[in-house]
């Protein structure tokens, strides 16, 4: 299992963490791959457990130092990335790291694990399902929301850029599914 890595990409709201969470439960021997970003923790989160918390300035100098496997800029200056020495971490334990990241990032991960990475795309059932979804979470206003979404149309029009695509129309089976993708690509 040396090596491999698993990659789980969505637009938001498309239930990909969910996904991930239920997949770390299953299935032992995966390893969540905890990402870097340059923006404040929320309430809640803990650095090294839901995000490495780098301020932008040392977050700058990392990728001049070539200190990640790949980065983006997500929003405008908000930077999300993979530490290298995460995934060092990870295959020094014998696990298999599974990645929860945006579209760009789950792309320039399949690049660099090629056929040693299962990339999976969860989509939605459809935009309006995806709507509906983001509304029922109350954290968007009107502004924040429509931004979503049409971040969320332009990340679907990269479904066909991975390996699988798990259509999350109903929870349990997404999850048997996915399931079923990663221990197939693991054996």
């Amino acid at each position: 299992m040396q090596g491999k890595a698993i990659i789980i990409s969505a637009p938001s709201g498309a239930g990909k963490t969910t996904i991930v969470k239920h997949l770390l439960d299953e299935i032992p021997v995966l390893e969540f791959s905890v990402s870097a970003c340059s923006r404040a923790p929320r309430e809640g989160e803990t650095n090294g457990k839901d995000y490495y918390f780098i301020p932008a300035g040392e977050f700058h100098m990392r990728i001049e130092n070539c200190d990640f496997l790949e980065w983006e800029e997500v929003y405008p200056g908000c930077f999300y990335g993979t530490l290298k020495s995460e995934i060092r971490r990870i295959w020094s334990m014998n696990k298999v790291p599974i990645f929860d990241v945006d579209v760009k990032g789950a792309l320039s991960l399949r690049n660099y694990f090629r056929s040693n990475g299962l990339s999976v795309f969860i989509c939605p059932p459809s935009l309006d399902s995806l709507l509906l979804r983001l509304r029922e979470r109350k954290t968007e206003n009107a502004e924040s929301l429509q931004k979503r979404i049409s971040k969320a149309e332009y990340e679907m029009s990269f479904e066909k850029k991975f390996d699988a695509c798990v259509i999350n129309d109903d929870l349990a089976n997404a999850k048997r599914t996915a399931a079923n993708l990663v221990n197939d690509f693991l054996k």
